[in-house]
């Protein structure tokens, strides 16, 4: 498996075997095209509106961006949760998107969207591993495939898996190590503050004096025991077999340090690709589709919801998500029956699980 990870439900997962060819002869009144946060949660608003469903992701596993970079981040920002683990919020969101029984196909890349009859009413699907039909489409696939930004720097490629992580899959494996972050970002404070506590000793280094992370985030982390060390850039990873010692500089004044590591964590982002959905003639600007206020696309039939949502203003939260797949759910329930209420009322007089 190479270093890229994917999220959503267009991008390309190398198998150890091929996939089956589904041969599947429903016509669902929705597909869901990502099985991150807004997919399933669209997942499950469907049911709720008693339309058959098609749920399909690229990924071996439901959960999107939350199982595949950080299983063991703490999220802040769910209402309800004080705070809760990704995984623990992917557990509790696939629970409740599978409670109407949708139909589930994970590792299938969508390669084709298109209209499958004159008039514009039915979509056609088209995966790796087979041909689905649709009435309505969601597009819940965040921001595309994920590569992490790597730094040319000596000891990168040499040590990773050795030492160098992107991501976090396990906190346990920095159980009394010493930890070096690199990075500005939310995820880089927001991993210091995770690890410090069962970690050595962690040391976080920035180029910059100002943290793009949320400022809170940013207090907590000079209240810690954290080493903070801002104008510092990474030079070099050294190591017999497994990283030992990193080289840093200073750029304001050119001083370098060499300090003992064993775990570098390189928190610098990640480039995104939307691979093929390119090709579906939807309209993208700076990887979003632009929707109207219903979250429809120009496409007829088609909605999206979450980041890959262009919307006037942009605020990439969860909650955000959630809220544009109950309205795109809604919009597409009364594109596929004109005859349907836009808003069918709240779920606790709606009722009743299964149809």
């Amino acid at each position: 498996m190479s270093l890229a990870v994917f999220h959503g439900g267009i991008h390309t997962m190398e198998r150890d075997t091929p996939q089956p060819e589904t041969h599947d002869t429903e016509t669902y009144d929705i597909v869901i095209i990502g099985a991150g946060p807004a997919g399933l949660f669209g997942t499950f608003y469907a049911g709720m509106r008693h339309m058959s469903t098609l749920l399909i992701d690229a990924l071996p596993e439901m959960g999107g961006q939350l199982i595949a970079l950080y299983p063991e981040k703490y999220i802040y920002d769910v209402p309800g949760f004080p705070k809760i683990l990704a995984k623990d919020l992917v557990k509790n969101l696939i629970e409740q998107a599978l409670q109407y029984n949708p139909t589930v196909r994970m590792g299938e890349q969508v390669t084709t969207l298109r209209y499958a009859d004159a008039e514009q009413r039915l979509l056609e699907v088209i995966t790796t591993c087979g041909t689905y039909y649709g009435r309505s489409v969601l597009i819940a696939v965040g921001v595309g495939a994920f590569a992490p930004n790597k730094l040319p720097v000596p000891g990168i490629d040499e040590f990773e898996g050795k030492g160098i992580h992107y991501f976090v899959k396990d906190k346990s494996i920095f159980h009394d190590k010493q930890v070096l972050i690199v990075g500005g970002g939310d995820s880089a404070v927001d991993w210091a503050l995770e690890l410090h506590e069962r970690a050595r000793k962690v040391t976080l280094i920035h180029r910059r004096e100002g943290f793009r992370a949320h400022e809170s985030s940013v207090r907590a982390l000079h209240a810690s025991p954290v080493e903070v060390k801002v104008f510092y850039e990474l030079r070099g990873i050294y190591g017999n077999g497994q990283v030992q010692r990193a080289t840093i500089i200073n750029n304001q004044t050119q001083e370098t340090e060499d300090i003992e590591v064993d775990a570098v964590l390189l928190s610098l982002g990640f480039k995104a690709d939307l691979g093929p959905m390119k090709e579906w003639g939807l309209p993208i600007d700076k990887r979003t589709i632009p929707v109207d206020r219903d979250q429809s696309t120009p496409m007829q039939g088609v909605f999206a919801a979450g980041d890959i949502a262009g919307t006037t203003v942009k605020l990439d939260l969860i909650t955000i998500g959630f809220a544009q797949a109950a309205i795109a759910i809604n919009s597409a329930k009364t594109f596929v029956d004109p005859e349907a209420k836009l808003f069918a009322g709240h779920s606790s007089s709606m009722g009743g699980q299964g149809h």
